[in-house]
């Protein structure tokens, strides 16, 4: 009987610990796959993004390069809840407010002075080894760039 009990707890344990990484499948760090992404010249470019989680909060850092080549590094903590939380390293956004639209996208919106400067849609494959980004914005001098980012799990 107490090997049964001990069996089992440590199957719950397993189930659980699995369930709660199976609900944010954007934790991990992604390397940008430049092959199969499309990033126009003039628009920022992450090679680097990894998802942390920090309490109740997700940690996001990106490693890349702005809109002229130059690096850059960015950092947002905050929750996938919609509300704008600082966001430090982008000259063109100091917020970024994530939601969570089911277990596999995320829509995000940075801001300037509380104005939307870029959008976009991650979407997580159903293997969890690839996360797509498409995101649009302006660049510098005000023209329209939409690009798509495709990230593999590292």
């Amino acid at each position: 009987m107490k090997t049964r009990s001990i069996i089992l707890a440590t199957v719950v344990c397993f189930a659980g610990l699995s369930l709660s990484f199976a609900q944010n499948l954007q934790i991990g760090t992604w390397k940008l796959n430049e092959a199969k992404s499309k990033v126009p010249a003039g628009m920022m470019k992450n090679t680097t993004v990894t998802y942390t989680e920090e309490g109740d909060n997700v940690k996001v850092t990106t490693d890349g390069t702005t809109g002229d080549g130059s690096p850059l590094h960015t950092e947002w903590t905050g929750k996938f809840d919609g509300k704008d939380y600082p966001l430090t390293g982008d000259p063109s956004a100091d917020a970024r407010a994530y939601v969570k639209v089911d277990d596999r996208t995320l829509t995000l919106e940075n801001k300037k002075g509380g104005t939307v400067t870029t959008h976009g849609k991650i979407v997580v494959s159903a293997d969890g080894k690839t996360r797509t980004l498409t995101t649009s914005g302006k660049n510098a001098a005000g023209k329209k760039l939409t690009g798509k980012s495709v990230y593999d799990k590292q």
